[in-house]
């Protein structure tokens, strides 16, 4: 990912206030909300609450409470149904336009990164309400908002709901009472424009070498691939998310896959009457990964918001939508290249390289609630026509199982075909890699040590 800036807290406030001076009678009227100013007010203004893995059913009614007396009578908030296991399904919605939105999170529990955006959207909303872009949004919108459609897969951190059902593939049959209670929603609200809100695979690239951070998807409603007004409506706003999206991140924006499926509750809502943008949030590089990502969501989505309000979404180019790269499974989280792979099992080492890919964990330790990155052995061989977050360049080491060893660390192996290693070094496993410098016969220095799993902390 291309390193982008960080405004200093001093100076993101000071921006953020100077939207706020009153304006004299009659001066020009702030047009859009761009790109720059979202960035940051969400820098100034966003809730800090950690990984979006972090975010439980009961710290999100918190926050919403919070959020509801924050906002004065801003926001009105009712349950529309319990999951399976009886938590609440809140449905929270502002604003008094005529063209209605719905956007919805977490219907996979294990995708969270829009839900931690939505909640910072809401509060800059709030923050800001008598600004004249927001107020606009408020006037001309009436903006619907379920942040947690799963609590019970976000409790486990897992993809389905308590009664192991994909909710995206129930809009059929109906047989969640999560499913049933969006469905409701969707016919009683009759929205203008939804927005269905995901994460999607790490190995998710956008063509066949960058990362496909964001993936957007003006979503079909039958095998033609028909276009009605809605749908060219859809396409136009994933322009404007384009657009947007990709001054802070260029080449990372890509195009889901565009094949029906019908049993999936974006298609069926389509089919409906509500025409619907998926948002899929994918690989970013870095140590601070989960936030770059949750920034993302609220610019696109803000964006869209605005491009809606102010009519310019009519004006976007829906080529932009159409020439956006298919995203493709071709990247990994990290590739070792041209080392001298060490199966630990006596096989003599050989040269090759080590794809790893990752994924978002979370356990429970001492009665808290922690969220890691956890790596693993996804291939080895010939990488050669795969890209990589983190691509390393490993010619003349020694690829092997990591003993506890740390860098820096010089280490004694008189014979490879003798050497064992805790866990062998294959397909599949999950180990500290550690890529070993040859000094002198049967002596080695570490030089790097890629662990098994990565905490996520507070950014």
């Amino acid at each position: 990912m291309v390193p982008r800036r960080r405004l200093s807290i001093p100076a993101a406030c000071l921006a953020a206030l100077c939207l706020l001076v009153p304006r004299a009678s009659g001066a020009a009227q702030v047009g859009t909300l761009d790109v720059p100013t979202i960035t940051r007010l969400w820098r100034a203004e966003r809730l800090h609450d950690g990984p979006p893995a972090l975010m439980t059913h009961a710290r999100l009614v918190e926050r919403l409470d919070a959020l509801v007396k924050e906002g004065g009578g801003l926001f009105r908030i009712e349950p529309i149904g319990r999951s399976v296991e009886g938590r609440s399904i809140t449905h929270l919605w502002f604003g008094s336009g005529p063209t209605g939105v719905l956007l919805w999170s977490q219907m996979h529990g294990n995708e969270a990164t829009a839900t931690s955006a939505l909640l910072d959207i809401l509060r800059i909303v709030a923050l800001h309400r008598d600004d004249p872009p927001v107020r606009r949004l408020l006037e001309r919108l009436t903006i619907h908002v379920v942040p947690m459609l799963n609590p019970d897969g976000a409790e486990r951190w897992q993809r389905r709901n308590a009664q192991g059902i994909d909710i995206n593939r129930d809009a059929l049959l109906l047989q969640s009472p999560e499913g049933r209670a969006l469905k409701a929603l969707r016919d009683r609200l009759q929205p203008a424009l939804g927005f269905n809100l995901h994460n999607e695979n790490w190995r998710t690239s956008a063509g066949k070498t960058r990362p496909a951070t964001i993936s957007l998807l003006a979503v079909a409603f039958d095998d033609a691939d028909t276009e009605t007004p809605g749908r060219l409506l859809a396409k136009r706003t994933c322009a404007v998310i384009r657009q947007a999206v990709e001054t802070l991140v260029p080449g990372q924006v890509a195009r889901y896959d565009e094949d029906f499926e019908e049993r999936a509750f974006g298609d069926n809502i389509t089919k409906w009457g509500t025409p619907v943008v998926l948002i899929e949030s994918g690989p970013v590089a870095g140590e601070h990964a989960d936030s770059e990502l949750v920034e993302l969501n609220v610019v696109a989505i803000l964006r869209a918001l605005d491009a809606l309000a102010s009519g310019q979404v009519e004006a976007a180019d829906p080529r932009a939508y159409a020439s956006l790269p298919i995203n493709t499974s071709k990247l990994y989280t990290a590739i070792v290249r041209h080392a001298s792979i060490v199966p630990g099992t006596g096989v003599a080492p050989f040269l090759g390289d080590l794809a790893i890919d990752s994924t978002r964990a979370v356990r429970t330790a001492g009665g808290a609630r922690e969220a890691l990155q956890a790596f693993r052995v996804a291939d080895l061989g010939d990488m050669r026509v795969f890209s990589a977050l983190d691509d390393v360049d490993a010619a003349g080491l020694f690829a092997v199982a990591s003993r506890g060893w740390k860098p820096g660390e010089t280490v004694e192996i008189a014979d490879w075909a003798a050497f064992r290693s805790w866990r062998p070094l294959e397909v599949g496993a999950v180990t500290d890699i550690a890529l070993l410098r040859p000094d002198a016969p049967g002596r080695y220095t570490v030089v790097r040590v890629i662990p098994a799993q990565r905490m996520l902390g507070a950014e």
